[in-house]
C-alpha cells in the first residue's frame, strides 16, 4: 500500500463525508474550515482536514465508528488500501477484523 496523496483530486473522490459515521453535527462543525481549505486549494499544505482520513489521520469529531464505507471509496480502491475505519483508528483497522463492527 502506498501513501495516499493529499490533493484536490483525491479529495474529490473521497467518500468520507458520505459515511454514516460522519454525523451531521460533525459536518456542520467542520464545514467552514473544510470549505475554506477547498476554496483556497491548499489541501496539500494543511496538517489536518476533516475528511480523506486515510491520509490525514483520525477525525477530531467522529467518536464512534458506527458503519464504514471505506471499501466503496474510489480513493481506497485506487490506492489498494486494505484497512478500514481510518476516521477513528490511526492507519485504520485490518480488513479481517471488519466483522467486529456492531
Amino acid at each position: 500500500m502506498g501513501e495516499v496523496e493529499r490533493n484536490s483530486e483525491n479529495l474529490g473522490k473521497c467518500s468520507c463525508m458520505e459515511c454514516p459515521s460522519y454525523k451531521l453535527g460533525c459536518k456542520l462543525k467542520n464545514m467552514p474550515r473544510n470549505m475554506m481549505t477547498k476554496i483556497k486549494g491548499n489541501i496539500g499544505e494543511v496538517e489536518h482536514f476533516e475528511g480523506l482520513f486515510c491520509t490525514f489521520g483520525t477525525s477530531n469529531c467522529i467518536k464512534e465508528l458506527t458503519e464504514c464505507i471505506c471499501e466503496t471509496c474510489d480513493v481506497y480502491i485506487e490506492n489498494s488500501l486494505t484497512n478500514y475505519g481510518y476516521c477513528t483508528i490511526e492507519g485504520g483497522k485490518k480488513s479481517h477484523q471488519k466483522n467486529t463492527l456492531s
